[in-house]
């Protein structure tokens, strides 16, 4: 936190000046990029928010919309309200008589309010000797746009640039043109996120992959990240609005083809865009999210209500660090060889949000909370063209984001690229050339064609990005953008990559050797299928339930704590974050898992969509951790890793007939209950979206047990009863029971099982006979 107390102090005392037009306020650094935005007239903005910042985050001006007094100053947003240059460690107060909020001032005399309603005849009063109130002041909605004229007014050039939000917040952005390009205008796409977009040092992948194909790219970093003002928080509202300012900006400089951008990119500035698209901003054409999530507690950091102390803790503690005050080194120097935005726009650093304690303070599901950070509940609000991608075992977000795509009911193009493998197979030549295509007719309105050159470039890149040779990029599909046009809109709304790193041309590569369409999702070829867990380990789906066992009988596990901590690596133990084509996935210990499998097809069926497994459970402690598992079991001998789902079964309470059925479960604390002392319990398991092949004479294999050991990077923080055993009732009235989306495979699909140390995120193990513990 070195320097920002006398910065605070230099910046309160000084007022700079809003939207100061001096071109000697930029970086003052010799890599070409520069600081620069236009002035603007601070009136277009009077109705959206009580703005008294300066051209840098950390300033606030003193214009007629000034509304501070003496000691400190005050900015309205959406939603939010800063203070900034007041008394350390005091307390403060917001207030309109209706509505209150109270904080404490942090040591560099910062507060900010947040989720704030909207209204007037708002102050802020800090209780020091004296007491001070500010003058009163609207806090805007988030529909209160800008006046067009505003974004027009801003200037970008090739480089670093400012961004004005209309809180007067500066947003870094890098603008890059194509190489060999002229004076343009550029078809131009957009990549938004928390990350290093806007860096200057070095070039995100997805838009160097744009760039290379003729687009200029411009990589935005979001409020209280990188070079950009503000403090950070995860997915908050003004992070949306922001990327509607950012987008409109962007689309009213002079070197931006058709006046209108598109957004790219995955995982982080995937997600984003969703966000952002919602907002509806007039001048975006069309998004390609790959890698996304759709319910923040569902998808990756409590799945089934269990605490994700891999993935989820680690991003949230990465996040944190690289967030704070100069916490990357391209922000770093920056802001030491001249840079004074940058510099100024650290200065809210501190009250950005702690993301872990935000995470293990909401480990029940609050929709007050949970739902602005859950694409679920707004993806319908996009309008425009989109094209998504994702991965069944992705080791990062996980697959729910499938449980979304029938969501998207606002646009009329609507296209998802699903496929087994990892979070960065979004990127993969297939995915890619899609993706290309789409930004080609909706943004660049051309012909798609990636180019000789381009596509042998990225037969190399991959090698080098995947550790595989011979990945093929396919071939340009169109002939004319009529053509293009005519063709992605009437192709079916679902296209399935099957056996992704199964090829005989690139084995291990994110390339599939068959792909199937389908018109809705899920399809509604898909028919769920039954099978009742039987004693001696057998799934049947033929005997009558009330048939099965008279009277039932219970087999039992004993839970084995350390194994939420075990991840699937790589069988050469390197710990490369691309390699997902030969992991090493351990085998159960005796005794801690129950098993149970079909008889073997008697053809190829497909699994395609989210399962469950329905239990009867019971337990020695009043709660349990439960992992299920789908694998197949091959004639071959190998057993093939396909999905699993998770629940604490203090969570099992099932949403309502009114609520989205695809939220599974409420996770509502209110909702929480204990599992009763030797009483058998329904527990209702999700088995995650996924979309597999299972061969004629494989069979289809069950495993109940503790959480862990199937992920690559998901680790789980579950209850402390190590050694305790968990019982499955079987038959009779507690007849448990697996139910699996399948249909039978169409024609055309290869014949031959996926290669096992090749197939993407589907490690093999050899296939042993289980024995489960029978009970009494």
């Amino acid at each position: 936190m070195r320097r920002l107390l006398p910065i605070t102090l230099l910046v309160v005392t000084l007022l700079i000046a809003a939207c100061s037009d001096d071109p000697d306020g930029s970086s003052g650094l010799d890599d070409g990029t520069s600081a620069d935005t236009d002035s603007t007239d601070t009136d277009s903005t009077d109705t959206d928010s009580t703005d008294t910042a300066g051209q840098e985050d950390g300033a606030f001006s003193d214009d007629e919309s000034s509304v501070m007094t003496a000691t400190f100053a005050v900015r309205a947003s959406a939603g939010q309200v800063t203070i900034m240059g007041a008394t350390p460690d005091i307390d403060a107060e917001l207030t309109n008589g209706t509505d209150t909020y109270s904080g404490v001032v942090d040591d560099l005399g910062n507060l900010i309010f947040r989720l704030v309603e909207p209204g007037d005849g708002y102050v802020v009063t800090t209780f020091s000797a004296p007491d001070e109130t500010s003058d009163t002041f609207t806090v805007p909605t988030l529909d209160d746009h800008p006046d067009p004229d505003f974004y027009s007014a801003q200037t970008l050039e090739e480089g670093l640039n400012y961004i004005e939000m209309r809180d007067g917040t500066l947003l870094s952005a890098m603008v890059r043109f194509p190489e060999a390009s002229g004076d343009g205008p550029f078809p131009t796409v957009v990549e938004y996120s928390g990350y290093d977009p806007s860096s200057p040092v070095e070039e995100e992948p997805t838009i160097g992959i744009y760039r290379a194909l003729g687009y200029a790219t411009v990589g935005v970093n979001m409020r209280g990240s990188g070079c950009s003002g503000g403090a950070f928080d995860y997915f908050e509202p003004l992070q949306s609005i922001d990327g509607y300012d950012m987008i409109e900006a962007i689309a009213h400089q002079d070197w931006v083809e058709h006046s209108h951008v598109g957004m790219v990119g995955i995982s982080y500035s995937g997600i984003s865009q969703l966000y952002v698209a919602a907002t509806q901003p007039p001048s975006l054409a069309a998004i390609t999210p790959l890698g996304v999530i759709e319910d923040s507690y569902r998808s990756t950091i409590y799945p089934g209500g269990i605490y994700n102390n891999g993935f989820a803790k680690s991003w949230g503690d990465s996040r944190q660090d690289a967030n704070d005050a100069y916490g990357q080194k391209w922000v770093e120097q920056r802001a030491e060889f001249g840079d004074d935005v940058c510099d100024a726009n650290q200065l809210l650093r501190s009250q950005n949000r702690d993301l872990a304690a935000e995470a293990l303070a909401h480990a029940f599901y609050d929709p007050a909370i949970g739902n602005q950070l859950s694409p679920r509940t707004f993806v319908d609000q996009i309008t425009v063209p989109t094209l998504l991608g994702g991965a069944w075992q992705d080791e990062q977000v996980g697959s729910r984001f499938a449980t979304m795509l029938d969501n998207f009911t606002g646009t009329d193009v609507f296209k998802a690229y699903l496929f087994n493998g990892a979070h960065a197979d979004s990127l993969g030549p297939e995915n890619l050339q899609r993706a290309s295509e789409f930004m080609d007719v909706y943004v660049a309105e051309k012909t798609p064609a990636m180019g000789v050159f381009i596509r042998a470039a990225a037969s190399i890149l991959y090698e080098q990005a995947f550790g595989v040779t011979g990945v093929v990029v396919p071939d340009d599909r169109f002939t004319s953008l009529d053509e293009a046009r005519t063709t992605i809109e009437s192709e079916p709304m679902i296209t399935l990559f099957l056996d992704m790193g199964s090829t005989d041309f690139a084995p291990g590569a994110p390339q599939s050797r068959s792909q199937l369409m389908f018109d809705s999702w899920p399809p509604s070829a898909a028919e769920m299928m039954s099978w009742s867990l039987v004693s001696g380990g057998g799934l049947d789906a033929d005997s009558a339930p009330e048939l099965i066992v008279e009277g039932g009988v219970v087999e039992s596990f004993v839970v084995d704590v350390d194994r939420s901590q075990e991840l699937t690596k790589t069988a050469d133990g390197e710990d490369d974050a691309n390699e997902f084509d030969n992991l090493v996935w351990a085998a159960l210990d005796p005794g801690n898992a129950l098993v149970y499998d079909t008889a073997p097809l008697s053809r190829d069926y497909l699994l395609i969509g989210s399962g469950s497994v329905r239990l009867w459970v019971s337990a020695d402690e009043n709660d349990a951790d439960l992992q299920v598992t789908i694998s197949e079991i091959r004639p071959d001998g190998q057993e093939m890793y396909v999905q699993s789902g998770w629940i604490r079964a203090s969570h099992r309470q099932l949403v309502g007939p009114d609520d989205d059925p695809d939220m599974i479960y409420t996770h509502a604390e209110a909702d929480t209950v204990t599992l009763p002392p030797a009483e058998p319990t329904e527990v209702v398991v999700e088995i995650l979206p996924a979309g597999h092949i299972f061969r004629e004479d494989s069979q289809i294999r069950l495993t109940v047990d503790s959480p862990g050991g199937n992920r690559n990077l998901w680790a789980f923080d579950v209850l402390p009863y190590d050694g305790t055993n968990i019982y499955v009732s079987l038959g009779g009235d507690t007849n448990s029971v697996l139910e699996l989306p399948l249909m039978p495979a169409p024609a055309g699909i290869s014949e031959e099982l996926p290669v096992c140390g090749a197939q993407r995120s589907q490690p093999c193990r050899p296939a042993i006979a289980w024995t489960n513990t029978l009970v009494g």
